[in-house]
């Protein structure tokens, strides 16, 4: 008896690895290594459209049964697309295995629920978002190298540096340092917020300066 694939898998979480091992899986299960190549579609959420997925859809596996479409960032897909996936399904295309990856779920997006009973899902370890207060706990540890990298994600995902600031200092007077430790914190920060209001530093260049200095006081 021939082994059919599962026409549709949900993937939920941020565990990368894990999911690069599951989608290795599928690709060795249902595709052959002589024709993978042309049989295999990445696609990105972001900067899909309606027409380009649906010409993925479409096309005829080569020299193969199936084909593996696999669409990164679903959650970022513009409605139009959602509301054809939620269609298509419920009656896929013979031979294509569509591969939906969504990092985070929101739960205001009912997209990823709409689909559940049409999917094989799979859920993967969701890294909880830094904050400035997951940052303040990694410079009282005296942590600097994880420090840094939680400012760098602070800043890449579009937090404003006041904001960082603000919550630098929050962390400060309410930590259980003596006296003396608070007012030298609460030097630096102030220091911090000088140098980017006046353009001495870049906000990104003072905030490292900051959170090193931070980390490292004694």
């Amino acid at each position: 008896m021939v082994k059919k694939a599962s026409s549709t898998y949900l993937f939920i979480g941020q565990g990368s690895l894990s999911k690069d091992i599951k989608l290795k899986a599928l690709r060795q299960e249902w595709l052959s290594q002589d024709t993978e190549q042309f049989n295999l579609d990445i696609l990105y959420g972001r900067e899909l459209s309606l027409k380009g997925l649906q010409e993925k859809l479409l096309c005829l596996p080569v020299r193969a049964k199936n084909r593996i479409v696999v669409i990164r960032g679903a959650a970022a897909l513009k409605e139009e697309i959602k509301e054809f996936i939620v269609g298509y399904v419920r009656k896929p295309y013979a031979g294509v295995i569509l591969i939906l990856d969504i990092d985070r779920q929101d739960p205001k997006d009912k997209f990823a629920g709409r689909i559940f009973k049409y999917a094989e899902t799979s859920r993967f370890q969701e890294a909880a978002l830094p904050d400035t207060f997951m940052l303040g706990r990694q410079i009282g540890l005296g942590r600097p190298d994880y420090a840094l990298r939680l400012l760098y994600q602070l800043l890449k995902n579009g937090e404003k540096p006041e904001r960082i600031l603000g919550g630098l200092r929050y962390s400060c007077e309410r930590n259980a340092a003596s006296l003396l430790q608070k007012r030298k914190r609460l030097k630096l920060i102030l220091g911090c917020d000088v140098e980017i209001k006046t353009g001495r530093l870049k906000p990104s260049f003072a905030l490292e300066k900051l959170v090193i200095g931070l980390s490292c006081l004694r």
